[in-house]
């Protein structure tokens, strides 16, 4: 049997690599390592152990090799060190090749064996740090291992994170921020190096560690990292569990800027589901964010601090201390921001904060909630249509529950910017400005009254002709409602076309289908008024009516035959009297 090489394959071994004569022992060490490696894969028994003893080697090989420019020869404790690990490294190399062949004499003596490898291995590694620690490692002698290319193997991916690891451990501040940049990059790049990082023992630790950094660099880099991991879901449990909320919490109060966008991001991937909300509140966090809303904060973070507060409204205790600390006031101010990211981010929360909760509610409208909400709707103003489609549904959702917040709004020319974006409106917004005056027209008599002077009549009319069932229905229930109110109804009526189309839109097959009924409710209504029977008896498409009412699939259209014959009838009466 071979060992295995990088690329999986097979190659001759020996007991120990030869070396050229000459060779210095650090670099004698780093090819026995290198070599011995791609060995241990080849061993089939003690698996987990010669698991652990792989990461021992795959950290001493990142560490030597970066300090492989460095004179040894200068540092009788570095030399020492490596001689030690040249020895180590034959021991094991000798026992790789054993439990290979299946040549060793009992699995419990091989097993006391690799411990003992492991041991020492773990012992090189410490005292390897200590040394580095003292300063000797520095980036102008540490060598760059080049970045796996893409579809890179896992070992590859393993052995270039155990290398940034090992600079992040000991090497300068320079080489410790290079070294998480560099980690930031591959994570970006490709989220296969999340679950390496994961899977590769004391990363994360050291993430959470350099959290607290006194180095401004090193905190920014980190909580970047740290934000990118908990992006995903099978991994939040283990910075949670690495203690990473408390530093988080503490780069929010006195972090940089860039610190805190990287802090308040990762917070928010890490409350999305309430979960972690009492251990984010137990160290401030609730009172760290409102601070960061309430000042002049760059949009970024902002945004990122209005996303983490809403996922914490979900817990009742935490809702209520927001309330109390004004965060109400605070959130209307921003909704006056220029800023689109910082808008949206403040109705999405003011939203989540109202819901099921009239209290709250009460007190946004109080405080100029639904004014700041319509003036996102000025068409003068710059805001991107989905903006103004988040607004005019916060509106939707926060004033049409009350018959006095309807009245508020439309005291503040609500009606006149919803029929503007009826006519003038990007599709989508078009038909969500229709959705919303179609439930505005039943909130009240009073809106119905208001619509009708404002022209909406006009518009619903022309959505009868909608290629969107929904679309038509909800013009036609609209409509429905509004001529019931009399001034609507004589203005409905003046304009012939209007009734042509209705009769002419009554469709015999579909029965009494929801449009059909909308659309007799109209005529009935229409009925009331003497120019209304008129036209509509008059009319060359009022034989629909009848269409329907002889199909006895409208009980709708027999009423209303019923009603226009009886009317007929009485003007009959009336005239035979008068004459």
């Amino acid at each position: 049997m071979g060992e295995e090489d990088f690329t999986g394959e097979s190659k001759p071994f020996h007991s120990s690599p030869e070396q050229p004569t000459g060779i210095s022992n650090l670099r004698q060490t780093i090819e026995f390592i290198s070599s011995l490696i791609p060995l241990s894969h080849s061993v089939r028994v003690f698996a987990g152990k010669w698991q652990h003893i792989r990461n021992k080697l795959e950290e001493l090989y990142s560490g030597l090799i970066a300090a492989e420019n460095f004179d040894s020869g200068e540092n009788p404790s570095l030399s020492g060190v490596v001689l030690s690990i040249l020895a180590t490294t034959s021991e094991c190399y000798d026992l790789a090749k054993r439990c290979v062949d299946h040549s060793y004499s009992g699995k419990l003596l091989m097993q006391s064996d690799l411990d003992v490898i492991f041991a020492k291995f773990d012992n090189h590694v410490k005292k390897l740090t200590e040394i580095y620690k003292k300063g000797i490692w520095s980036n102008g002698y540490a060598l760059v291992v080049s970045k796996p290319n893409l579809g890179a193997s896992k070992e590859d991916m393993r052995f270039y994170i155990r290398d940034l690891l090992s600079r992040m451990k000991i090497g300068d501040l320079g080489m410790k921020k290079q070294a998480l940049i560099n980690l930031y990059d591959v994570v970006v790049e490709d989220e296969k190096y999340v679950k390496v990082i994961v899977d590769v023992g004391d990363v994360v630790h050291v993430l959470v560690g350099f959290l607290s950094s006194n180095e401004v660099g090193i905190q920014e880099e980190s909580a970047k990292v740290v934000s990118v991991i908990a992006g995903f879901d099978s991994y939040k449990g283990i910075l949670v569990a690495a203690g990473v909320i408390a530093p988080l919490v503490r780069v929010l109060d006195c972090g940089s800027e860039a610190g805190k966008v990287g802090a308040a991001s990762c917070l928010m991937k890490l409350t999305e589901n309430s979960d972690n909300a009492w251990c984010i509140s137990a160290h401030g966090g609730v009172t760290a964010l409102l601070r960061i809303c309430g000042e002049d904060c760059k949009r970024d973070l902002v945004g990122f601090a209005c996303g983490v507060l809403r996922n914490l409204v979900g817990v009742e205790e935490i809702k209520r201390f927001m309330v109390e600390e004004s965060v109400v006031s605070t959130f209307i101010r921003l909704l006056r921001s220029n800023e689109e990211v910082i808008l949206v981010n403040s109705i999405g929360f003011i939203q989540t904060i109202s819901y099921g909760d009239e209290l709250v509610r009460e007190m946004v409208i109080r405080e100029g909630g639904s004014r700041a909400l319509l003036s996102v709707l000025e068409p003068k103003l710059s805001y991107s249509s989905k903006t103004r489609e988040i607004a005019i549904r916060a509106i939707e959702n926060l004033c049409f529950s009350s018959s006095t917040c309807v009245s508020i709004l439309m005291s503040y020319g609500f009606v006149d910017q919803l029929l503007y974006y009826v006519r003038n409106g990007e599709v989508s917004m078009q038909e969500l400005a229709l959705k919303v005056a179609f439930r505005l027209c039943g909130t009240s008599e009073e809106a119905k009254k208001a619509m009708g002077d404002a022209g909406f009549m006009a518009d619903l009319v022309k959505f009868l002709n909608a290629k969107s069932f929904e679309v038509r229905e909800m013009a036609a229930e609209a409509l429905s409602g509004m001529v019931m109110v009399p001034k609507n109804r004589k203005r409905f009526v003046q304009d012939d076309h209007n009734i042509a189309l209705i009769l002419q839109l009554l469709d015999p097959e579909e029965g009494n289908s929801g449009n059909n009924k909308f659309l007799i409710s109209i005529l009935m209504s229409l009925t009331n008024c003497t120019s209304g029977r008129k036209k509509i008896v008059s009319s060359s498409y009022a034989k629909n009516i009848e269409k329907l009412a002889e199909a006895e699939v409208s009980s709708d259209a027999k009423r209303l035959v019923k009603k226009l014959t009886a009317n007929r009838f009485r003007s009959m009466l009336s005239g035979i009297w008068h004459s």
